[in-house]
């Protein structure tokens, strides 16, 4: 439909859109809705278990969701990131959903999807720019050149930058220093942008964004640099919630796209107060397993926001769960070991006090005998599950995942849903916390430099931020080849990096890289376009 027809199903009228042809728009922020005024909706949290390198139909779910609870005579809006291109041509493919539960135009939401991510990456760069700049025009501010840990940013999977040198070439082409390269979504910017509550407020955190120390030990921030207000300048479009829809026509709002692995894994702020004020119900999605998209929604997510999941939907899938099995048996008996991965993701839901149900997502292979083995497993956890069909039958394979949703999150007690830890806990204690009751470790190692990072980052008073784990996602441990639900194992803490614009800190475990890298056999190997502008391969 046109995006004007989707607007007007959330009583949006044109003056609230900035139309981007005929199937897009941006939401003006005057849509907001005032802070002292309770949201309309409910919000709904999906998530997964431990997922394979394809990915368990998180986002499918989400959309055949929003479409079942419409469906159900309710006004829906599923509220999902915007695809980054790294996965796009790496691994996964395409990120809009599949079948009858996708979010349209994919090939545009995939790709370039209104500048969005391309706008974060041009404030990210032009900060590293004008640093450099600082340093060859005279360093008034004294910047230590070796304690700079701003990087650089590329929307892509590129191994090769993830350790470069620049300035070289003599002293007309700057100062000579070590960096790197981060994926967009890795960006501090990224995650500025998809926390912010508003213009101001994501002003407020890009001036407060750490780039490094002076000779003397001092923060040295971007509001320093007065980079602050050209930044902004190029999100300026950027920070407004993206408009679409799904193949059922229900609304979709898609805005920002910080990875869970290596980020906090959620749509923006805005986007989902923005949606709250105006359905029902809304639906979000996280990234990767509960142990990671979930987990900071609720001790990164809801505390710097306000925004309480009323339910949690976990998918659940047979190649999941044999995946985590070692096994590629098919049979219930061959998911035995990988239920204990589902067990654990429960439990983890339970902590946050977050009423639960499980959504198994139906893959044309699954046996029945899989499928009630897994619904088993959920009984003897006393949780509600449902099985999801909404690949193939859209909203209408969802009706019954929708109806436990619903009564789920009426009898929610948002009161009783609470973070994993307190700000006043020492960083080293959330770190612990976190692996141990989180991932099931044993303990937590820290090499040298972590230990030293995190004492300076507490030391210039940082230590009430939350931590942001940037770990693997095959595996509730940091090691991918630990599977199932592994136990008394020790979480190695190998790296820091303070992310005080977005109000975290980042804690890297085991061998975790901010820029990924392509495969043997990429995505982009499979792609083309034909003499009419016809995309292929584009999954």
């Amino acid at each position: 439909m046109p995006i004007h027809r989707i607007a007007e199903k959330l009583d949006l009228a044109e003056a609230d859109l900035e139309f981007y042809g005929r199937y897009t728009a941006k939401m003006r922020l005057n849509r907001l809705p005032d802070p002292a005024t309770p949201a309309r909706g409910k919000l709904i949290l999906v998530t997964a278990v431990t997922p394979t390198s394809q990915g368990e139909g998180k986002t499918v779910v989400s959309i055949g969701l929003a479409q079942a609870i419409e469906k159900l005579g309710k006004k829906a809006v599923v509220t999902l990131r915007e695809p980054s291109l790294g996965p796009v041509f790496g691994v996964k493919g395409g990120a809009t959903g599949g079948g009858r539960a996708q979010v349209v135009p994919s090939e545009k939401i995939n790709l370039h999807f209104n500048g969005d991510i391309h706008a974060v990456t041009a404030a990210h760069n032009l900060l590293a720019a004008m640093i450099d700049s600082h340093l060859h025009h005279g360093n008034d501010l004294r910047i230590d050149v070796d304690n700079i840990f701003w990087p650089r940013a590329l929307d892509m999977n590129d191994r090769a930058l993830r350790h470069v040198i620049v300035g070289l070439g003599g002293k007309a082409n700057g100062v000579p220093r070590e960096t790197g390269f981060v994926i967009t979504a890795a960006s501090e910017v990224m995650a500025v942008l998809a926390l912010a509550n508003s213009r101001e407020d994501c002003a407020r955190r890009l001036s407060d964004i750490t780039i490094g120390f002076s000779l003397g030990g001092e923060i040295v921030r971007a509001g320093d640099l007065k980079a602050t207000g050209a930044m902004m300048v190029l999100l300026n479009e950027a920070i407004m919630p993206n408009l679409v829809q799904t193949t059922e026509h229900t609304p979709a709002f898609i805005h920002a796209g910080p990875f869970a692995n290596i980020a906090h894994g959620t749509s923006s702020v805005i986007a989902q107060k923005m949606a709250l004020g105006l359905a029902d119900f809304v639906v979000n999605e996280t990234g990767f397993g509960a142990d990671l998209g979930a987990e900071k929604f609720l001790d990164i997510v809801m505390p710097a926001s306000g925004l309480k999941p009323s339910a949690a939907v976990l998918v659940a899938t047979v190649r999941g769960a044999r995946a985590q099995s070692r096994t590629q048996d098919v049979g219930p008996g061959a998911l035995k070991d990988g239920l204990q991965n589902l067990a654990k993701h429960v439990e983890n839901l339970r902590k946050f006090g977050l009423p639960i149900v499980v959504a198994i997502n139906r893959f044309p292979e699954d046996t029945e005998e899989e499928i009630a083995s897994i619904r088993s497993a959920c009984s003897d956890l006393g949780v509600e599950c449902s099985t999801a069909e909404v690949f193939d039958k859209g909203g209408s394979g969802g009706l019954d995942l929708a109806s436990q949703v619903i009564e789920a999150a009426g009898k929610a007690n948002p009161q009783a849903i609470k973070t994993l830890y307190p700000p006043e806990l020492s960083v080293q204690e959330k770190i612990e916390r976190i692996a141990t009751e989180i991932y099931g470790a044993g303990s937590v190692y820290f090499e040298s430099a972590a230990r030293k990072k995190l004492a300076k980052f507490s030391a210039l008073g940082f230590s009430s931020l939350p931590v942001c784990m940037a770990k693997t996602q095959s595996s509730l441990a940091d090691n991918p080849r630990l599977l199932g639900a592994p136990k008394n194992w020790s979480l190695t803490v190998t790296d820091a990096h303070l992310a005080s614009g977005a109000g975290f800190i980042v804690v890297v475990a085991g061998n975790m890289m901010l820029m990924p890298g392509l495969s043997k056999t990429p995505q982009a190997v499979r792609m083309n376009v034909d003499r009419e502008g016809k995309i292929t391969g584009l999954n």
